[in-house]
């Protein structure tokens, strides 16, 4: 067996039952054998689809056939399957929230920055001038609007503590890297778990935002050159690495990583990524890991 296609439902909405693994089964080249991860939430397909195999191909494949059931398909190839490196985006990936646009509804504006934040996630606006902008509107604010709204507006994404307590267990090292803040990833990443976090620093001036933002800014170039710097690091090789995220700035970590992850992404991080979860929380991580629950 070479590949392996991974079948993953949202556990609030288990939808991976016999019928959904015979289907997928039948779709699958030279199939060999199957094995549930977690009854009725995810499991397992091996098969050898042939050197020419196009991982993606074969997941939209599958995933068109057990529509409009709530499935995700993962294939990928089985030597790699299991990683050493685990490299996430923290906004409405690790996090359910963008916290430049929670910023900014304490300054009255959050509509208007989350409209800038849509665009530089779909990839209609360059990155670091849409943050300089939307940092620029934050002048002025206390800087404890910061610890307020980790409080009362940020709340962590299904499945992630699961994920890294999992990934931890198994000697995988973690990396929350952002193009958001310090002020932030600093508190979810101990709060998840992470070994490390990477993200940009907001400037104070007399205990209130600056409007300003330390150059230079950590953006989509700089993801990937995360992903490479801990990839030569630990020695490992480049698909024993996984990254996950939602939006364009998390693109060139995604296409790089052993296995990229889009996340409840934008349309083209879907399109590009070589696993699309568009129904299950971050637990589908571990699934496509080979772990059970």
């Amino acid at each position: 067996m070479s590949h392996v296609a991974t079948l993953v439902s949202n556990p609030k909405r288990p939808a991976v039952d016999a019928t959904a693994i015979a289907k997928a089964r039948a779709l699958l080249p030279n199939a060999i054998s199957e094995s549930v991860l977690n009854p009725g939430i995810a499991a397992d397909i091996f098969f050898a689809p042939g050197p020419d195999a196009q991982e993606r191909e074969l997941s939209d494949l599958v995933r068109a056939a057990l529509a409009p059931a709530p499935i995700d398909v993962v294939v990928q190839e089985t030597k790699y399957r299991q990683k050493k490196l685990f490299v996430a985006d923290m906004d409405s990936t690790m996090i359910d929230q963008e916290c430049i646009d929670e910023l900014a509804d304490f300054a009255g504006l959050k509509a208007h920055v989350a409209a800038i934040t849509e665009r530089a996630m779909r990839g209609e606006l360059p990155f670091e001038p849409a943050l300089r902008e939307r940092v620029a509107l934050l002048k002025g604010l206390p800087l404890s609007v910061v610890d307020e709204t980790i409080e009362k507006k940020i709340t962590l994404a299904a499945g992630g503590k699961e994920l890294i307590k999992v990934l931890k267990a198994n000697s995988i090292y973690t990396c929350l890297v952002s193009g958001g803040f310090t002020l932030f990833t600093n508190v979810i990443a101990q709060k998840l778990g992470f070994d490390e976090n990477r993200a940009n620093e907001l400037l104070v001036e007399n205990g209130k935002l600056s409007g300003k933002v330390a150059e230079p800014i950590l953006g989509r170039a700089a993801k990937l050159s995360t992903l490479q710097e801990l990839t030569k690091k630990l020695n490992i090789h480049p698909e024993e690495t996984i990254a996950i995220g939602d939006g364009a700035n998390d693109l060139d970590m995604i296409t790089a990583a052993g296995l990229g992850v889009a996340i409840h992404a934008k349309p083209a991080v879907a399109a590009a990524a070589q696993a699309r979860i568009d129904h299950a929380d971050l637990t589908a991580v571990l699934y496509c890991g080979g772990y059970k629950a």
